[in-house]
């Protein structure tokens, strides 16, 4: 069974409509648990019992669950049968303003409550940006978690070839390419202040650090790719050689 775990502004929309293609009604989706609008406390506390209750849980009918939650809370699970846990990443700044301006367009009366206090309260991209409760929110998501532990990290940047590649190595199949939920007039990417961009890095430091790391991951998984596409070059030119040395010898 697949976890892929949806991180706000990592695609996660558009990944989770061709996973909806692929598993169909095997396609279990996890949201609603408005993870923010909580105490990290009591966040923690809620992903930890659900692991207790996860472990004990009947996924016959599921292949894969898709949505906003924390991994941790499938850990147990893993120990009773395989899982791949999977999730995308963005550079940190990029998705911290993309959910900003996300968070002022989708407003109405069903919003959740921290998103109404953030437009009653006319928060500026600063407050919101260097807020505590959206403090590395990568580190949030992954708490108890290792991000050594995905086994699979898809980089938004890279969103075509990462999930071409993502769905022939753990689904033997091409997944369809949808564009959900984005912003088309700047691509994803919106002007900001250099100091300001400085001051957000830094009090995301953490995030950064993972997003670093993720990056490497990636670059680590290209090379591996490129040695082992070597290695089918050079026995597909051996066995094309040895093929034609046999092919002397019968003539």
């Amino acid at each position: 069974m697949i976890i892929s775990v949806h991180i706000p502004k990592t695609a996660g929309t558009s990944f989770g409509l061709a996973l909806k293609d692929k598993f169909g009604e095997r396609l279990k989706p996890k949201y609603g648990d408005r993870l923010f609008n909580m105490p990290v406390f009591e966040r923690n506390k809620i992903a930890l019992l659900a692991a207790i209750d996860n472990s004990e849980a009947i996924y016959d009918n599921v292949d894969c669950i898709h949505g906003h939650f924390l991994p941790v809370q499938f850990l147990l699970l893993n120990d009773l049968e395989p899982l791949t846990f999977i999730t995308w990443m963005r550079n940190p700044v990029e998705r911290l303003i993309s959910d900003y301006y996300h968070t002022l367009r989708n407003f109405d009366e069903h919003s959740p409550p921290l998103q109404k206090r953030i437009v009653h309260e006319k928060w500026s991209l600063e407050k919101y940006c260097l807020s505590e409760v959206f403090r590395n929110v990568y580190s949030q998501f992954f708490w108890g978690f290792p991000l050594e532990s995905f086994d699979f990290i898809g980089i938004t940047d890279y969103y075509s070839s990462d999930l071409m590649y993502f769905g022939h190595k753990f689904l033997g199949t091409e997944l369809k390419l949808y564009h959900e939920n984005t912003n088309n007039t700047n691509k994803g990417k919106y002007p900001l202040d250099k100091s300001l961009k400085r001051e957000i890095e830094s009090f995301h430091s953490m995030d950064m650090a993972l997003y670093q790391k993720a990056l490497q991951i990636r670059t680590e998984r290209l090379i591996n790719e490129e040695i082992e596409a070597k290695k089918i070059d050079q026995f597909s030119n051996k066995s094309n050689y040895l093929r034609r040395l046999f092919h002397r010898l019968t003539k």
